[in-house]
C-alpha cells in the first residue's frame, strides 16, 4: 500500500467528492418520489434502503482510485459535505452520514490491509457498508422498532442496492477510468 498522499490524489478525491456530492443532491429528488409512491402502500421504510446505493458510491470509488487508508472516509464525507452545500434537505446530517458510510466502506478495504484492490475487497466493502449503515439506521432512524421480518426485508433490499451501485457500477466505472489513462501506474491497475 502506498501511504503518502500526492497532490494528484488530493485533486482526484476533490473531484470525486464534487461529482458525487452533486449526484447525492440530485438523487434526493428520486428518493422523495419513491418514498411518496411507497408510502400509500405502507412500504415507506423500503424507500431508504432501496435508494441508498447511489449515496454509497463515493467511498468505494475514492478507495479504488486513491488506494490509500482513509480515502473512502474522506471521499464519502466530502461528498456528503458538498451535497449539504448544494442545499440538501438533510443539512449537516449529510456530513455525519457521509462519515458513517465512508467508515463502512473503509472497513471492507481494511480487512485486507489495503493490499487487495479486486472484486473480493470491493465485495467486502459492500457488505461492511451495508452492515454499518443498517446499524446506524437501527439507532438513529427507529429501525429497532420494526418487526424482525421487516428488518430482514430492509436489510436484503439495502444489500442489493449497495451491491448494484457501490459494487457493480463502481467496479465498471473504475475499469473505464483506468483504461482512460488519467491515473498513475499503481492506480491504473484494473480491478480483476
Amino acid at each position: 500500500m502506498h501511504t503518502k498522499w500526492s497532490l494528484r490524489d488530493v485533486i482526484f478525491i476533490a473531484l470525486i467528492a464534487v461529482f458525487f456530492g452533486f449526484i447525492f443532491w440530485a438523487w434526493a429528488f428520486a428518493y422523495n418520489v419513491i418514498a411518496a409512491i411507497l408510502t400509500p402502500m405502507g412500504l415507506s421504510p423500503y424507500a431508504n434502503d432501496a435508494t441508498i446505493g447511489p449515496w454509497l458510491m463515493a467511498g468505494p470509488m475514492a478507495g479504488y482510485i486513491i488506494r490509500r487508508a482513509g480515502a473512502s472516509i474522506i471521499g464519502e464525507t466530502l461528498a456528503g459535505t458538498i451535497e449539504m452545500v448544494f442545499g440538501s434537505q438533510w443539512g449537516v446530517m449529510n456530513i455525519v452520514a457521509g462519515a458513517i458510510q465512508g467508515l463502512g466502506t473503509e472497513i471492507g478495504f481494511a480487512i485486507f490491509g489495503y493490499r487487495r484492490w479486486d472484486k473480493t475487497s470491493l465485495t467486502a466493502s459492500v457488505i461492511t457498508v451495508t452492515i454499518v449503515t443498517f446499524g446506524w439506521d437501527l439507532l438513529r432512524n427507529g429501525y429497532a422498532q420494526y418487526s424482525l421480518g421487516l428488518l430482514v426485508g430492509l436489510f436484503i433490499t439495502r444489500l442489493i442496492s449497495s451491491a448494484i451501485f457501490a459494487g457493480v457500477i463502481v467496479y465498471f466505472t473504475q475499469k473505464l477510468i483506468a483504461k482512460s489513462g488519467i491515473l498513475t501506474t499503481h492506480q491504473s491497475e484494473v480491478i480483476s
